[in-house]
């Protein structure tokens, strides 16, 4: 059956990818970038701002900046908009020089953000004036003025997380104990909202799979109008108790954590609405089935909220309105999927508080529709998909919006009419462009990069009806700069798919000064999983130029099951996963190995997460297909991933196993032919090490060698400088032997 299916890939009607005259005639390069420069402080392309905002009244400009010296650690900072003057609105270490004392709360909702490793300041808020800015600190919470000293609000032995502003600005709201709190800015007098939270029960936060896949990171929502807030009351008692060995290097902590694996029970959610004038919370009516998903929830007006349910199988998603008086529910409409509804934060009430705009795949493709109060109305259409509704002028009668209307590879900014029309491009083509703007959409924060350029932050405004940029924000003096001459931008194509009619877009870097007859090694990067698009046309990671510049072309393919490109591309996987992204990826390395340029013996394949996963999969499926294989992080037993995610792709395994044990990677374990090396955290609690311990055992149990390395104390990504060149160098090291040195292949 492989070998069939090989034949017919390597018949791919594609043609193969020639080498131009000027392509080989390469300058001599001056550059060769050194692995310990690659992840040292300071960052090559600088030192990029985080988190950038507006203020409300469209004055200043806010971002996290990491310091000069340590570019984990972020402080704020601020630039008025008229004079571009620009200044440390808080110092991080001046408020709170002393090593961080967090809750367990607060860190594991850290890591399901990405920010595990990161010190400082790691949100803010602007208070809706645009003169004062809330920012929580190392688990208490100050308000920052922009002229005078910030003032602390809650100086205590807990942690508060989760602190937000009310609309008006009279209120700070967050979570302590795991109870909802409440404190008067004006007066500084605080109160609990709730009082039974504690042991299983929560108040006021996301659960687990909101915050890690369903991309939900809180449980309170204010009202408009500063008189009610929302708040989500989680009972985790039914959940599954996971045993977490975190390994570091001063020792081993142990913990049990309420982990929702697939096809077990997830944690009950319900919504009840508070009163600041006090009196019984509102219980909000969320239907009769209990096992369902909270996903969103936003204020339509002062008197009704929009709540969004989703089953747990995921095929339906219902928008409820609810009555904030009396937590009365009926559903306005409902989104249904045969294989599964995705989640947005495109849902924007309009002005008149019964209005708002909505994106809906219905029609195969994520597009802007509003509903007028008794049916949806679509705003735009075509074979192409909206990517986010970033602001709306009702006055102007226009949405902003990014999308991929022009092409996959390409994120741009976009207009479009209210009662719809042709969109028109706001942003230059040839590049990604990712926005930041006010409410209306006057002013605006783009961050634009090109395979050539890396990202530069500038600030732009609507004058007149056209976008017109103002000044570059980011810096421009980024030690690479002196680099970009010879740097190496990734050609682009399309081939075909295993179906043998879908096209399939990759990217390819080849190194520079290439010969013509001359035949090199590849590093195949693969991640292929939902969620997740690789080939796009915006400056790629320098660990690539690493690559290049020491003689390896590196490509990348997105398979079908990858997103924006609509929902049949995007299903292909659904209860199958491991089977169109191999195939697809097989199709890929097929033409691969076709081109002159490539040593067919020679090519390696790397992924991280997924991409793991597919890296065992790949070698377990295709034994002899790489000459070896770099797995990080990796998913192995899909039984053993949280349910939202998992299900999702390949539904409940308490109702029907088969399509777990199908993608199950441990049970080919006696497959594997070529050399691997397993790379995994310790402390992981996303893809728990379970995973790798899983699989090397079943390696193990059929005399299969191979090589790992692990990281006491680190989770789901290696973020900290030392240990990402560590790891590249076990990684570069590993392939040295295996793929540079062209070893006889096993048996």
């Amino acid at each position: 059956m492989r070998t069939f299916l090989l034949a017919a890939l390597l018949t791919t009607t594609v043609p193969a990818l020639a080498l131009s005259a000027p392509a080989a005639a390469v300058e001599e390069k001056t550059r060769m970038l050194e692995l310990d420069r690659l992840f040292a402080n300071p960052p090559l392309l600088g030192t990029p701002p985080r988190a950038l905002t507006l203020a409300p009244d469209g004055r200043h400009i806010a971002w996290l900046q990491p310091r000069a010296d340590d570019q984990l650690r972020f402080d704020l900072w601020v630039e008025e908009i008229a004079t571009g003057k620009r200044r440390m609105a808080v110092d991080s270490l001046a408020l709170s020089a002393a090593p961080a004392s967090l809750s367990e709360a607060e860190l594991m909702r850290r890591e399901r953000a990405r920010l595990a490793s990161v010190r400082g300041i790691v949100e803010y808020q602007w208070a809706p004036d645009g003169r004062t800015l809330l920012v929580p600190l190392d688990g208490d919470i100050w308000l920052a003025p922009l002229s005078g000293k910030p003032r602390q609000i809650t100086a205590t032995q807990a942690t508060e997380i989760d602190a937000r502003l009310s609309p008006r600005g009279s209120f700070a709201s967050f979570v302590r104990d795991q109870n909802m709190f409440v404190v008067d800015l004006a007066t500084g007098k605080e109160r609990a909202l709730t009082t039974a939270g504690g042991g299983l029960v929560s108040y006021g936060v996301a659960e687990f799979v909101a915050q890690e896949e369903m991309d939900r990171t809180t449980g309170q929502w204010w009202a408009p109008d500063d008189a009610r807030i929302a708040v989500a009351r989680v009972d985790e008692s039914a959940v599954a108790i996971a045993v977490r060995a975190a390994i570091g290097s001063d020792g081993t902590k142990v913990s049990e954590q309420r982990y929702p694996f697939a096809g077990t029970p997830n944690a009950r959610v319900t919504l009840e609405i508070h009163s600041l004038a006090g009196g019984a919370p509102v219980q909000v009516d969320l239907g009769g089935d209990s096992d369902v998903y909270l996903a969103r929830v936003n204020w339509l007006n002062a008197e009704q909220l929009i709540v969004q349910r989703q089953t747990r199988d995921q095929k339906r998603l219902d928008l409820l309105l609810v009555e904030a008086a009396t937590g009365r529910s009926r559903t306005l409409f409902s989104e249904t999927s045969d294989s599964w509804v995705n989640l947005h934060d495109s849902l924007r009430p309009l002005a008149d508080g019964r209005r708002f705009l909505w994106a809906s795949e219905r029609t195969g493709h994520r597009h802007i529709w509003l509903w007028d109060g008794a049916a949806l109305v679509p705003v735009t259409s075509g074979d192409w998909s909206v990517d986010q509704i970033k602001a709306i002028d009702e006055a102007g009668g226009t949405i902003l919006f990014t999308g991929f209307r022009d092409s996959p590879l390409e994120k741009a900014l976009y207009r479009v009419g209210l009662s719809g029309g042709q969109p028109e491009r706001l942003t230059a083509e040839g590049g990604w462009t990712e926005a930041v703007t006010d409410a209306r959409g006057a002013a605006m924060l783009l961050t634009r990069s090109t395979p050539a350029s890396p990202p530069a932050v500038t600030l732009a405004t609507m004058d007149g009806g056209a976008l017109k940029v103002r000044r570059r924000i980011s810096a421009s003096d980024m030690p690479y700069a002196a680099m970009l001459k010879d740097h190496v931008a990734p050609r682009y194509g399309t081939l075909k798919a295993a179906d043998g009619k879908t096209d399939l877009h990759y990217a390819l870097l080849l190194p520079p000064g290439l010969k013509p007859g001359e035949q090199v090694p590849v590093f195949f990067e693969v991640y292929a999983g939902p969620g997740v698009q690789r080939v796009t046309k915006q400056f790629g990671a320098l660990t690539h130029q690493y690559l290049v510049d020491r003689g390896w072309a590196v490509f990348r393919l997105d398979n079908r099951g990858t997103p924006n490109r609509g929902t049949a591309f995007e299903s292909a996987i659904h209860r199958k996963l491991g089977f169109p992204e191999v195939d697809d990826q097989m199709a890929g390395l097929a033409w691969l190995k076709a081109q002159p340029f490539v040593d067919p013996e020679r090519i390696a394949v790397f992924g991280w997460s997924y991409g793991g996963y597919m890296v065992q999969r790949l070698m377990t499926e295709h034994p002899q297909a790489f000459a070896a294989g770099v797995s990080g992080a990796p998913v192995t037993d899909w039984t053993l991933y949280d349910t939202h995610y998992t299900e999702r792709y390949l539904g409940n395994p308490a109702i029907d196993r088969g399509p777990y044990t199908a993608s199950d990677v441990t049970l080919k374990a006696d497959r594997l032919a070529r050399p691997l090396l397993i790379i995994h955290g310790l402390a992981d609690d996303n893809v728990v090490f379970d995973h790798s311990a899983k699989m090397m055992a079943a390696l193990q149990k059929a005399g299969k060698p191979f090589e790992t390395m692990v990281y006491p104390g680190q989770t789901h990504a290696i973020r900290a400088p030392e240990l990402q060149t560590h790891m590249w160098k076990t990684i570069l090291a590993f392939l040295d032997r295996t793929v540079r040195s062209r070893p006889e292949a096993a048996d």
